[in-house]
């Protein structure tokens, strides 16, 4: 069988040389419209680049995380949780970051390209193509935190909906009526299970949000958000943010503006990264089992590295409420 070569995937895809390069390298000035042709004719024909050929004969024993949003504190925990137990097993761990702007789609290609043992994806979702793809190859791929509604995709991830729900019900509890809510991205199935699980219960309830700001799981972002409704007329008595660095913006701002936490406002976070412990913060927060979902997370690739058949299955572990000081 004749090698497919750049120049064969060029002239298929209608585009130059030099375009099918840069169609592989994260960052790079191609349009996505050349990018997204580039790459599904590259999977169509099975052309493999000559980084991607040179290290698939290096890359056995390794599991690749595929990672977006590594300012969050959450994420480089998980990486030196995975890290520790893939050492423990003799395995490798491979980081693929997604740059700002960046799809996941042209990362996920060069995990294929490197030809991983497997792939556990931290950030963003893969189309279905890419997901066709991984399959196609043998490449087993967990969604790790994340869901994404396709039915053959493997998963292991946190009870977002029922954190959301302990939050209300803890805010509730303690009297408070004012409750806002800080929210992530809102294409995330993070956002969209804590939001629906801390909502329904307010519904339940009876109480209606009293104000909603979107920070985009970033501290910047948030800190930018929650100052105008905590210099309203009527301000909340309690927001929950739903990451920890959300959180730790909303305690910032209200410091800023002498209002006290949590006398006049509770402020609940998501993740229980380490610096929710602080001293300075003392968020109270909903955990997550980090270690138990990595050892899942292992373990459902392990089993389909020996040939168990674990497509399409979601494992959903239960979180805790951390109190300390900011409710």
């Amino acid at each position: 069988m004749a090698k497919v070569t750049a120049r064969i995937v060029a002239q298929e895809a209608g585009v130059s040389m030099a375009a099918v390069t840069r169609a592989f390298q994260p960052g790079s000035s191609l349009s996505d419209d050349k990018r997204r042709r580039v790459l599904q004719v590259a999977a169509k024909l099975g052309y493999k680049t000559p980084s991607g050929r040179t290290l698939g004969r290096i890359a056995t024993g390794t599991i690749s995380l595929v990672a977006g949003d590594l300012s969050n504190p959450f994420y480089p925990a998980v990486l030196e949780e995975l890290s520790q137990r893939l050492h423990e097993r003799g395995r490798k761990l491979v980081l693929h970051a997604i740059p700002p702007g960046g799809s996941i789609d042209l990362v996920m290609q060069q995990v294929i390209d490197y030809r991983a043992d497997a792939a556990i994806v931290t950030s963003a979702t893969m189309s279905s193509r890419l997901a066709s793809e991984c399959r196609r190859q043998n490449l087993p791929v967990v969604l790790f935190n994340r869901v994404q509604p396709d039915a053959r995709m493997t998963a292991v991830t946190c009870d977002n909906y029922g954190g959301g729900r302990m939050v209300a019900e803890y805010l509730l509890a303690r009297g408070r009526s004012r409750i806002g809510y800080v929210t992530g991205l809102r294409n995330t199935s993070t956002h969209l299970e804590r939001a629906r699980g801390f909502l329904d219960v307010l519904q339940e309830n009876g109480v209606t949000p009293e104000c909603t700001a979107s920070g985009e799981f970033s501290y910047v972002r948030a800190k930018d958000a929650v100052r105008p409704l905590l210099d309203a007329a009527s301000p909340p008595d309690a927001l929950f943010c739903e990451n920890d660095v959300m959180a730790l913006a909303a305690i910032d701002s209200a410091r800023e503006l002498g209002i006290r936490v949590p006398e006049d406002l509770a402020i609940i976070g998501f993740d229980d990264i380490p610096q929710a412990d602080w001293a300075a913060y003392r968020l109270t927060t909903v955990r997550q089992p980090v270690r138990r979902m990595v050892g899942e997370t292992l373990e459902l690739i392990e089993l389909s590295l020996s040939g168990e058949a674990v497509d399409g299955t979601i494992r959903i572990l239960p979180v805790s409420l951390i109190e300390r000081n900011s409710g």
